[in-house]
C-alpha cells in the first residue's frame, strides 16, 4: 500500500506562485510515473503535469511554460512549482503515483492523494 500526502496548496492573487509537494510512504518496490492532476466538482480529473523516473515530463497545453514538474526519486516526492496562476487555475490538485507493488508477483497500482485546494483570486 502507497500512501500519498500533498501539501503546499492555499490562496494567491492572479499572477502569483504556489508550489505544492506530495510524499510517498509505505510499502513498494519502486515508483514509475509520478504527478498531478486537478478536478473541478462535476468535471473530470484532469492532467495538470507528470515525470517519469527518468525525468521525463508532460504538461497539460493549459500550463505550459507556467508550470514545473519536478520529483526526487531518492524521497520519493514530487513538486509541482505553478507560477503565472490563473483564476481558471481554481480547483482541488491531486497527486498521483504509479507505484511497483506485489508479493510473488510485481504489477503497478496507481495511486492518489487525498487533494489540495488551490484558489487564485482575480
Amino acid at each position: 500500500q502507497v500512501r500519498l500526502v500533498e501539501s503546499g496548496g492555499g490562496l494567491v492573487q492572479a499572477g502569483g506562485s504556489l508550489r505544492l509537494s506530495c510524499a510517498a510512504s509505505g510499502t513498494f518496490f519502486s515508483i514509475n510515473t509520478m504527478g498531478w492532476y486537478r478536478q473541478t466538482p462535476g468535471k473530470q480529473r484532469e492532467l495538470v503535469a507528470t515525470i517519469t523516473s527518468s525525468g521525463r515530463t508532460n504538461y497539460a497545453d493549459s500550463v505550459k511554460g507556467r508550470f514545473t514538474v519536478s520529483r526526487d526519486n531518492a524521497k520519493n516526492t514530487v513538486d509541482l512549482q505553478m507560477s503565472s496562476l490563473k483564476p481558471e487555475d481554481t480547483t482541488i490538485y491531486y497527486c498521483t503515483a504509479r507505484a511497483v507493488v506485489g508479493h510473488t508477483s510485481e504489477y503497478e497500482v496507481d495511486y492518489w492523494g487525498r487533494g489540495t485546494q488551490v484558489t487564485v483570486s482575480s
